[in-house]
């Protein structure tokens, strides 16, 4: 007798920026930059910025209501893991994912992944590995960023970029055709002088000294980040069985509207079949994708049965990409 393929996929999703907001032009009061400068480099033209007191675990916390809200508080019911995908922990331990657990009274198990701004796409594959595998039933797969809490304010070649927020999704077994379709994963630490953020340590492996503050190349990351969105959004779409045509909506991370765009030609996709958040969030590194998951949602974009491309990159060098057929829960 054959056995049905166990399959998992997203289920839930919620999301939260805060609501302190700073334009273009509010960064222009302080440094030596301006709303033409930047939208025109990047396409941001606003980022949210957590409070003084508003902290990750703040802000993840805040994305599982948002999922509460759409779909009732008893979608967290059965939950048996927590993944906080992120690179500004509240702290080195406890981890953020158990200050969730917590503060949900789930009984689940918890843990942080650090894999830079592909981190939730990160997350993602592991709860997609514990549901099939069938050691979770449930998995929570989030993405949260402080990230303003860790940028030089004199720099504004890194300070315009970086905006703060959380998404959440639910991870579960989900029947034919729905879920995750392909799961693209890589990384180059050679290429980690090009950007990279202090911890405990001085320098990088090669001898590259770290500083407090957030670093970036921008113009090697730039062509790092154009050639993997091509090459691993082509390897995902071919691993999941497709064609580009059969894409309904690509879902990139949201750092550079020119690296967007340069990757949806790539792709030869239209306009509107691409989601672009940047302007209003900025670069919210893991919490990027699932924040303009929700966008498109509440946009009426996706719909049941729609094939959605994914793809991120970032520090480490890392980058990760998926196709998933969305479908097994509602708006």
């Amino acid at each position: 007798m054959m056995t049905k393929t166990r399959r998992a996929g997203i289920t839930a999703i919620g999301a939260y920026a805060p609501s302190k907001v700073l334009s273009n032009d509010d960064l222009s009061k302080f440094m030596d930059t301006s709303d033409e400068w930047i939208s025109t480099r990047t396409g941001i033209r606003r980022r949210h910025v957590a409070a003084d007191d508003e902290f990750t675990a703040d802000l993840a916390v805040s994305a599982i209501k948002d999922m509460q809200r759409r779909y009732g508080e008893a979608v967290l019911e059965g939950v048996d893991m927590v993944i906080v995908a992120t690179n500004t922990p509240d702290a080195y331990f406890p981890s953020t994912a158990a200050m969730v657990q917590d503060y949900f009274g789930l009984k689940a198990g918890a843990f942080d992944l650090l894999a830079a701004c592909p981190g939730w796409v990160y997350a993602l594959s592991v709860a997609q590995a514990y549901v099939e595998s069938g050691i979770c039933k449930k998995v929570l797969a989030i993405g949260a960023e402080a990230l303003t809490k860790i940028i030089d304010w004199n720099d504004r070649s890194t300070a315009v970029l970086f905006g703060d927020g959380a998404g959440a999704t639910l991870v579960e077994a989900v029947e034919e055709p729905f879920g995750i379709k392909s799961m693209i994963l890589g990384a180059d630490g050679a290429g980690g002088k090009h950007l990279h953020a202090k911890a405990v340590g001085k320098c990088l492996l090669d001898g590259t000294k770290l500083g407090e503050h957030v670093y970036m190349n921008g113009s090697e990351v730039f062509k790092f980040a154009v050639r993997v969105m091509k090459t691993s959004t082509v390897e995902a779409i071919e691993q999941a069985g497709l064609k580009t045509e059969d894409i309904s909506l690509f879902v990139p991370h949201q750092a550079n509207l020119r690296i967007i765009n340069a990757a949806r030609e790539r792709l030869e996709l239209a306009e509107d079949k691409v989601v672009v958040t940047v302007d209003e969030y900025g670069n919210n590194s893991t919490a990027s994708i699932p924040l303009a998951l929700c966008h498109a949602l509440d946009g009426g974009r996706i719909h049941a049965g729609d094939n959605l491309l994914l793809v991120s990159f970032g520090a480490g060098l890392t980058w990760a990409a998926s196709v998933l057929t969305w479908g097994g829960g509602k708006k």
